[in-house]
């Protein structure tokens, strides 16, 4: 039988769990300091409203914002004394320091931390498949027993994840390189483009909006998750600022001086970027896998791209990432389809036969 879960908390993570959990067969329950909120997450079909007639959880998941995610944990541990109480931020040494702190049962915490979001915040954006095939890391401290670490396990692999485990310490470094430093060079990226002109922006093509897709995110919520792990962003941030130097000095030399060297450096820093890359684990953290890519012109009508879609399933090939990138006052698009290399030259085949027109 599976456990009976209590969720503290509905926005984006909390009901996509729940949505997750209760197509699992798991007895949900949910909870929300908003009245609105919790209702909006049970209507979506996360669970139950928290009653006091309830009987009492097996697990509590508390999906509060970082800042409070610790004194959260330590209320729901004292509250329930036979629960184990696991949280979903995105920080992890913060947390627990704060349930040590308060004096929560640490024998029965287990921060946990699913690697998956959007740039919407709040139950409304909430999906059931939101964590399927993603990283969820779960983080016991040296005072987890070894049964709640197996509940925690158990729950993110029935929500869709992908478990590992990690010390709050490997963890907190880990998402600093992974996450958070990426979320601020996107900020950074995107708030140079504020004071460019009208014709300037109109330039943007998928490049910029592949680096700064993220910079649509909640500024309170990151602002909470920055400050939770300041010292790990900082070490990562304290790198990247060194070789961001380098580069700086390279591109005086090349506009001042006669440039000697400089070329290295701005090929060694594209070159790191490139093994960079090839590390990033393909689909369902599976190994790194290199698609071939066929581009295809798609009108910019209705349907056009539902028909695309349609045509590669209908030639058996499997997508494995797509990307669309519209050309600057043409009544088309260039669909990028990313697939087997063994397949590519197959499905140009079959698409050119269909009528659609190949670009390069």
């Amino acid at each position: 039988m599976n456990p009976r879960v209590r969720i503290v908390g509905t926005g984006l993570i909390g009901t996509s769990l729940g949505i997750a959990l209760s197509r699992a067969g798991y007895a949900v329950v949910l909870t929300d300091p908003s009245p609105t909120a919790t209702a909006l997450a049970r209507d979506l079909g996360a669970g139950a409203v928290a009653s006091a007639d309830d009987p009492a959880p097996d697990v509590v998941v508390v999906a509060a914002p970082p800042d409070v995610a610790g004194q959260v944990v330590a209320q729901e541990l004292g509250r329930w004394p036979s629960a184990v109480v696991t949280d979903v931020a995105s920080v992890k040494v913060a947390v627990l320091d704060q349930v040590r702190s308060l004096g929560g049962d640490l024998t029965r915490y287990v921060g946990s931390h699913p690697m998956a979001g959007r740039e919407r915040s709040g139950a409304v954006a909430a999906r059931g498949d939101l964590f399927d095939g993603r990283a969820w890391v779960v983080v016991p401290s040296d005072e987890s027993s070894p049964f709640a670490v197996e509940t925690v396990r158990a729950l993110a692999a029935a929500a869709g994840g992908t478990v590992s485990v990690m010390s709050p310490p490997d963890h907190d470094a880990a998402v600093a390189a992974v996450s958070h430093v990426p979320q601020l060079a996107s900020s950074l990226v995107a708030g140079r483009l504020r004071e460019l002109s009208d014709p300037a922006v109109a330039l943007a093509g998928q490049g910029i909006r592949d680096v700064t897709r993220i910079a649509a995110s909640d500024p309170q919520l990151w602002t909470q998750i920055l400050a939770g792990n300041a010292g790990a962003v900082r070490a990562v941030l304290a790198e990247v600022h060194s070789e961001l130097g380098e580069v700086i000095a390279a591109l005086d030399t090349l506009t001042d001086g006669d440039g000697v060297g400089a070329r290295e450096v701005l090929a060694r820093v594209v070159s790191r970027g490139n093994a960079g890359h090839a590390r990033i684990p393909g689909k369902h953290g599976a190994a790194p896998t290199a698609y071939a890519t066929v581009v295809v012109l798609v009108p910019d009508e209705p349907g056009e791209l539902a028909r695309l879609l349609h045509d590669v399933g209908d030639a058996g090939v499997n997508l494995e990432d797509l990307h669309l990138e519209h050309g600057l006052g043409q009544p088309f698009g260039l669909a990028e389809v990313s697939v087997l290399p063994a397949v590519a030259e197959r499905l140009a085949d079959e698409l050119t036969s269909r009528g659609w027109r190949l670009h390069g």
